[in-house]
This record gives C-alpha cells, sequence and structure tokens, in this order.
C-alpha cells in the first residue's frame, strides 16, 4: 500500500498550519501521515526500526515528508537498511 500524495493527504485542515504543504512534519504529523500513534511512532525512531532521521532547526524536530513516504514505499526497512539503501542510490546517481 503506498502513501497518497499531498493532495490527498487526510492531514488537511489539522491545527492552523497547512500540513499537507509542509516538507517538514513533527513526530504527531509524521505519526499521522504513517497512520500510528505518535508513542509508536517515538519507539520506531528509538529502537531504529523508523529509517528517516529528523532534521533539527533550533529547537524545533522535524521529519521530511517525502523520506517518509519512500521510506514506507520502499517497505519500511529498518534504519541502518534504509541508509545503505540511500546512499546507494546517491552513489549510482553520481555515475
Amino acid at each position: 500500500m503506498a502513501l497518497v500524495p499531498a493532495a490527498a493527504d487526510p492531514l488537511i485542515g489539522r491545527g492552523n498550519h497547512s500540513t499537507a504543504e509542509a516538507i517538514g512534519l513533527t513526530a504527531a504529523d509524521a505519526a499521522a501521515l504513517l497512520g500510528i500513534s505518535e508513542s509508536h511512532f517515538y519507539c520506531l525512531h528509538k529502537t531504529g526500526r523508523l529509517g528517516p532521521l529528523p532534521v533539527r532547526m533550533g529547537r524545533a524536530v522535524r521529519w521530511s515528508r517525502q523520506e517518509l513516504v519512500e521510506w514506507f514505499n520502499a517497505g519500511s526497512p529498518p534504519r541502518s537498511r534504509w541508509i545503505a539503501m540511500r546512499q546507494g542510490e546517491k552513489h549510482n546517481s553520481s555515475r
């Protein structure tokens, strides 16, 4: 099952910001995108089963919407495999 594009995103209308346009998602929004609870999202992150790493902007922590979708569509591999897959893509695209 592939994640839906932003135009059909179930997060539209949550809160006072447009998460459909946001490229960086909070843990709560990322969990909602994946259809899991926020506590389960943090558990996946803590144990290395969530592939994408967050980006820190000052005190704000955000996950890339694009990377979360790519990770999910790749079968949700654990972080170590996800990083290796991403490094392989970068290596192959530079040839």
